[in-house]
């Protein structure tokens, strides 16, 4: 029988990237491919790899790729023959899938009715309780009258899990402890969930305490056939937001696993699924329960790719095509252990909060068992509309051991200049005993994340060593010794004066360059004699007596990372008389910690607020922030109203205090 040909040319409805990384399957399959862009994105990386581009409106998601005639209009002008949703925006729209269809423009994607029916996690309860699939105790009905929800939840029972019936990826969710803090809980989520999902509707469900979180990869083709890829294990999450995956899930029962396997596959069965999908599920020591049913391509799918060396783009594009599955259940392999990290645009020193702005260099690792898929390159922006990924670091090896050192020596090689990112964050989790041992459940992270960064914690001595390598001052090209910044004088060379600051926290020091490699540094009162060269690559030795450390060294101007096997430490030199960073505050001021939208203002001029007290909140970058009280006072000036858009550092409230 002949196989149906492939598509000529597609159009891919998303950014960022995943629409680079379904333009690399196309490009090696002879696919054309079309780019859509908002006015924000003209000069994306996705948009420069595309066979073409097209702008579907302004900067907001919600006036441009969140606008399904747009996108349908932009397929049409260029003649793609079928759109890509990505993951995100329109993927798991129902809506947008009846309208392509409407349009005879086929969507790479399961059928109209089954995204429906999963993207209700209520019907998706339901329809798996059918299938036999385990589910969590909960309250998935209709009514969502407050009262009904309230009486719902005692007869569930505490700690429950409030979740938005029509949302995903951490949205809209809610632990709730106790019937004292139901009513407030239900109130946030579901105000997260209508600006999120446009759909406040709740489901409840026991919260099962400290699981992991196991997810199986299905796929499905129009011609009866599901098979499985295996699973992966997200336990390491933060706020309902997967940080590091891998697959295959370490440490899983062997028995358990081919139940959950075989559950996933009913799953898929059950609503006659096509294309790529995930089952999810919460597991712990009872069991396993389905949580719910992804519609689309994981951002974590990279990990199943590595381990059994398939392209599940290629696979979503066969199927949407009308070909088979391209491998049969027995002829599907899982080899090795791979892992990703996500690497974001976030400050883990100030609560994750995420950043926007242009990033000004980019250093990725090579080697065979490193892949990275980006959506940036340097001298892009992040942009404060959107998610501020960068990228997903992705490495595997023949075991577990391997590929988690591979993953810290990727992770230690990787550079991001010009924003804070979370690389130190993911290097201090991946070396962690916890990690190491497999050892996660799903609330690790927001139950024991302080234990885990150790934020008080100073560089050790070889750690400023290398800092003071790399930004001690460089020496002049003429050969004279007058024109070297060695600080060279008769009787001995002078000291240098050297301000370090880490976290805050400034170390004044004196170095001394003793020439052919020797140097001395005098911190405390104490000095410190060591032999160190760094190669051009950033690769550092450092010797004190008789050990010596390798390092890796990232220069960008005045500021430095410091990068050891298990840690990352940013260091910035100040001169000698500049303040510390952050020693200013008490102000009363409360600034916009980012460019964003007000969604909420809760006190008024004159008004008595305490220490901690939440008076405002803010949307951006996907996030909802609250703005807090920093003392105990009377509300003064308020300069923000509901609705305004504010830059970094804006004034919202002024507070005067006791």
């Amino acid at each position: 029988m002949t196989r149906a040909p492939l598509f000529k040319r597609i159009l891919i409805a998303n950014r960022g990237e995943i629409a680079c990384r379904i333009i690399a399957t196309c490009r090696r399959l002879g696919i054309d491919t079309v780019a859509v862009h908002s006015e924000a994105d003209r000069g994306a990386r996705h948009v420069r790899l595309a066979d073409q581009a097209i702008e579907i409106g302004p900067a907001e998601a919600a006036k441009s790729y969140l606008v399904a005639e747009r996108i349908i209009d932009a397929a049409r002008a260029t003649g793609a023959e079928a759109v890509h949703p990505g993951y995100g925006f329109l993927s798991e729209n129902a809506d947008f899938a009846r309208a392509l269809d409407s349009a005879g423009i086929t969507l790479i994607g399961p059928r109209p009715e089954t995204i429906e029916a999963m993207g209700s996690k209520a019907r998706a309860k339901a329809l798996m309780e059918k299938a036999g699939v385990p589910l969590v105790p909960g309250y998935h009905g209709e009514d969502q009258a407050e009262d009904a929800l309230i009486g719902e939840a005692e007869r569930v029972g505490f700690p429950l899990m409030l979740k938005a019936a029509a949302g995903g990826g951490g949205k809209g969710m809610r632990v709730v402890r106790s019937a004292g803090e139901f009513r407030d809980a239900l109130a946030a989520a579901c105000r997260e969930a209508r600006s999120a999902f446009g759909d406040d509707r709740m489901i409840l469900e026991r919260y099962v305490e400290h699981p992991r979180h196991i997810e199986a990869q299905v796929f499905g083709d129009r011609c009866g056939n599901i098979v499985h890829l295996f699973e992966r294990d997200c336990s390491s999450q933060r706020r309902h937001q997967k940080v590091i995956e891998e697959a295959p899930a370490p440490d899983l029962d062997p028995a358990l696993r081919v139940e959950l396997l075989e559950a996933a596959v009913r799953a898929a069965r059950a609503v006659d699924y096509v294309g790529a999908g995930t089952v999810e599920f919460l597991v712990d020591r009872h069991g396993f329960y389905f949580l719910e049913m992804n519609t689309r391509l994981q951002v974590e799918h990279p990990v199943t790719e590595c381990v059994t060396g398939q392209d599940l783009v290629e696979w979503q594009l066969r199927v949407a095509a009308g070909q088979p599955l391209p491998l049969a259940q027995d002829e599907i392999t899982c080899r090795g252990h791979a892992m990703e990290a996500r690497i974001y645009a976030e400050d883990p020193d100030a609560g994750f909060l995420p950043e926007s702005g242009r990033v000004e260099a980019l250093d990725w690792p090579a080697g065979d068992w490193i892949r990275v898929d980006r959506g940036i390159d340097a001298g892009d922006a992040v942009s404060v509309h959107y998610d501020p990924m960068i990228a997903k670091l992705i490495v595997h090896g023949e075991n577990r051991t391997v590929c988690r050192a591979r993953l810290l020596e990727a992770l230690s090689g990787t550079r991001v200049a010009g924003l804070t990112t979370n690389l130190g964050f993911l290097q201090q989790l991946a070396a962690a005993e916890v990690f190491r041992d497999a050892a996660l459940d799903t609330g690790y992270l927001d139950r024991d994340l302080d234990a885990l960064l150790d934020r008080a914690a100073m560089p050790p001595t070889e750690v400023v060593a290398a800092a003071v390598l790399a930004l001690l001052p460089e020496s002049d090209a003429a050969p004279s010794p007058w024109g070297l910044g060695d600080g060279w004088r008769l009787g001995e060379p002078a000291p240098i004066a050297l301000d370090l600051e880490v976290a805050g926290t400034r170390i004044p020091l004196e170095a001394r360059v003793l020439g052919a490699g020797a140097y001395s540094i005098e911190i405390d009162g104490r000095q410190h004699a060591f032999r160190g060269q760094i190669d051009p690559a950033g690769a550092a030795s450092v010797a004190i007596g008789d050990r010596t450390w390798r390092l890796r060294v990232h220069r960008h101007g005045d500021a430095v990372e410091i990068c050891e096997a298990e840690r990352r430490w940013a260091v910035h030199r100040r001169a000698r008389f500049e303040a510390a960073a952050g020693a200013a505050g008490g102000s009363g001021r409360l600034l916009a910690p980012m460019p964003g939208k007000v969604i909420d203002v809760r006190v008024s001029a004159g008004d008595r607020v305490e220490s901690g007290q939440t008076v405002a909140l803010m949307e951006a970058m996907k996030m909802e922030l609250s703005i807090k009280a920093e003392a105990a006072g009377t509300v003064g000036e308020v300069a923000a109203a509901v609705g305004d858009l504010v830059e970094a550092d804006a004034l919202l409230l002024q507070i005067e205090p006791d």
